[in-house]
């Protein structure tokens, strides 16, 4: 089952991105090429997963989630066009075919990744039959919050201002909190708000999207020790060779494995104070801490 919904909600989200871009006029080719390359290189799709699967856990119809899902891997695909630059993590390879900046030239793939930004708010705020002008500012505000200082960007200032460097197990969860966290939570919260779900459970999923969101991170450091390049579609122990603080560096990967184990229970145990079917959303929160890529 779980695979089957990760596999039709892919789909979903990489032909609502297929529409987007096939509407966008041909006056700059090689950027929409760019654009289209970062935002199709294939993936998990994890955030996408999360606002149609929490969104029809409590009873929303896609066709009012695909444009949220579609902003958050606009976004998504954003940073990690980004995130590969030379001034940045400096890599050639991304889910193993060649980063934007290396298909492209450098100038292309950061003109590539502002443009994804500013096109997830664009369709974040479409009209969507049964979605009010108050959810879609708080949808709005959502996701500037977490890719703007308080999230993503200031995770990543905090990576790059930390590498090279010692950090504690506190400073490196904030950072992850921040980095990766915010926008996994960020999916939660707009299925939530799609939905206009009650104040208490609105607050018992973050609690979950908050816990899964750093696993997901825990997941990814053990990955870049233990998978191989070709599993991870970039270069295996890429963490080590920049010098970068992670969780099995500081707590050991049996350590960090653990954590990634009690992040998940705790995500498990928020689900279970739920009225609704969530078995599909329990299983991703396991497959979260099972996967090899």
């Amino acid at each position: 089952m779980l695979v089957n919904a990760i596999k039709e909600y892919q789909l979903r989200v990489d032909d609502q991105l297929k529409q987007r871009f096939s509407t966008l006029e041909d006056t700059a080719p090689q950027l929409k090429a760019a654009m289209t390359h970062g935002a199709l290189l294939g993936g998990k799709r994890i955030r996408p997963f999360l606002v149609y699967s929490v969104g029809q856990m409590f009873g929303v119809a896609l066709e009012k989630l695909d444009a949220c899902a579609a902003a958050i891997e606009c976004i998504h695909a954003y940073s990690l066009i980004h995130d590969d630059l030379p001034a940045m993590d400096d890599d050639d390879l991304r889910r193993g075919q060649p980063t934007v900046h290396i298909a492209f030239d450098e100038a292309t793939a950061i003109l590539a990744g502002d443009a994804l930004q500013t096109l997830a708010f664009e369709i974040v705020t479409e009209a969507v039959p049964g979605i009010t002008s108050e959810q879609h500012i708080a949808m709005v505000r959502a996701l500037a919050k977490a890719s703007g200082y308080r999230g993503m960007c200031g995770g990543q200032a905090i990576d790059l201002a930390s590498t090279d460097k010692h950090i504690d197990l506190k400073a490196l969860t904030q950072l992850h909190n921040m980095k990766t966290g915010a926008l996994i939570s960020c999916a939660v919260e707009l299925a939530l708000i799609a939905a206009n779900a009650p104040k208490d459970q609105y607050q018992t999923m973050m609690e979950f999207a908050h816990a899964v969101g750093l696993a997901f991170q825990v997941q990814d450091d053990i990955l870049d020790i233990i998978a191989t390049t070709e599993e991870l579609g970039k270069p295996q122990g890429s963490d080590a060779e920049s010098n970068k603080s992670t969780f099995p560096q500081l707590l050991g990967l049996q350590g960090a494995k653990d954590t990634a184990t009690q992040l998940i229970q705790e995500a498990l145990s928020a689900l279970a104070k739920l009225p609704y079917n969530s078995q599909l959303i329990a299983d991703f929160a396991r497959y979260i801490i099972e996967r090899r890529i």
